[in-house]
């Protein structure tokens, strides 16, 4: 196998993303990380968002956090009321990542808003992800950098959504497509 000449990592730098906060403040986040949020043995989703308020979350009523969750930096990050965030949830969020209301994130889905650029020198680049109102993303998904989940979509377990995509609709693979409209059954 060849190596690429025109790639040298070495001159990779941090793109367009900013830090926001100290050094000394990303590192109190990750020891508290390791103590209240990622914790198993942490039964308490009053004292996971109060921890992610404290850092600067903005993290709205009755919202359950489940045990093994990881934020890189709480305060890029924005919930609304009524969600859950299942357990081994990881929000890798260098920008922005804004979460509706009414909506769960199952278990072990990774959301990023980072990836690196692969036409120069692989500098770090980063675009805010929004999740709407209502939204279900099932276990096991990967939401990329800058995807839009419209309100009320869900995706389906193991998908991986790297371009936004329109509300009321269930969407499902990798990449994820549109399955077929999310519309409410009749009761019998």
């Amino acid at each position: 196998m060849g190596d690429c000449p025109h790639l040298d990592l070495s001159q990779a730098g941090y793109g367009n993303f900013r830090r926001t906060r100290s050094k000394l403040l990303e590192a109190a986040w990750v020891l508290i990380e390791m103590l209240i949020l990622t914790n198993p043995l942490q039964p308490s989703s009053l004292l996971r968002a109060a921890a992610l308020r404290f850092f600067g979350a903005r993290v709205g009523k009755n919202v359950i956090l489940r045990p093994r969750l990881r934020i890189k930096f709480p305060w890029n990050l924005e919930v609304g009321d009524n969600c859950w965030i299942g357990e081994g949830v990881w929000i890798h969020n260098q920008a922005k990542v804004t979460i509706g209301n009414n909506t769960v994130i199952s278990q072990d889905t990774f959301i990023t808003t980072g990836s690196h650029d692969i036409y120069g020198n692989m500098d770090l680049i980063v675009s805010p992800v929004t999740i709407g109102d209502g939204v279900w993303i099932t276990s096991r998904c990967i939401v990329l950098m800058g995807v839009t989940i419209g309100d009320c979509a869900v995706v389906t377990p193991g998908s991986v959504v790297h371009k936004s995509v329109d509300g009321h609709a269930i969407y499902g693979g990798n990449p994820a497509v549109f399955l077929r409209p999310r519309t409410r059954r009749s009761s019998r």
